[in-house]
């Protein structure tokens, strides 16, 4: 497939801005960008968001080795995927849904919910702007158990003596961040 004159041909009319060569390569592709969606477990609504994603990317992208479509396409799906289900992971062990929230007892300020909330969205925002490893690795830690070192190990490929300094990098970083720094100034520490 690397070595088809059709694929070649197809990108390079892509790119010169021809409509129906776009619709023919999201058509040819799209189940690639699906399957590999389906393997990291998203529901529809991230599988179509990783999508859009991926096409605007192959959009915005100009390949030196038309021929390597494919194998472009699969490697930039699996990285959107991967900062998919963290960052999901992340909102499911941070973010509790307003719902879930109990009402301010008597003695609590009304706006508790509200400050709370607003923290959150700082620190998310923050986590996302942090590289994949980062966030990968803050994920395990937080999640309820946290991971053990050995697992994460084995999961991110690091030794278990460098999990707590990568991780008080990450920590760094993420106070870096201008909507934690900002929080961070907010709450007096």
């Amino acid at each position: 497939m690397r070595d088809d004159p059709a694929v070649v041909s197809l990108v390079r009319r892509a790119h010169a801005g021809d409509k129906d060569a776009w619709d023919e390569i999201v058509e040819r592709y799209a189940p690639l960008v699906w399957a590999t969606c389906r393997a990291f477990r998203l529901s529809r609504d991230e599988a179509d968001d990783v999508a859009q994603t991926v096409w605007l990317a192959l959009l915005d992208h100009r390949l030196r080795e038309p021929a390597a479509l494919p194998g472009w396409l699969a490697t930039v799906t699996r990285r959107e995927c991967g900062r998919r289900s963290a960052s999901a992971a992340w909102q499911r062990t941070h973010l509790k849904p307003w719902a879930d929230h109990d009402a301010p007892a008597d003695d609590e300020p009304v706006d508790r919910e509200l400050l709370e909330a607003e923290r959150n969205t700082a620190l998310y925002a923050g986590f996302r702007q942090l590289g994949e490893r980062c966030r990968a690795l803050l994920s395990l830690l937080v999640r309820l158990p946290p991971a053990p070192y050995e697992e994460i190990s084995a999961t991110l490929g690091i030794p278990v003596g460098s999990i707590g300094p990568t991780r008080g990098r990450c920590l760094a970083e993420l106070r870096r961040r201008p909507e934690v720094a900002a929080l961070i100034r907010s709450e007096g520490g």
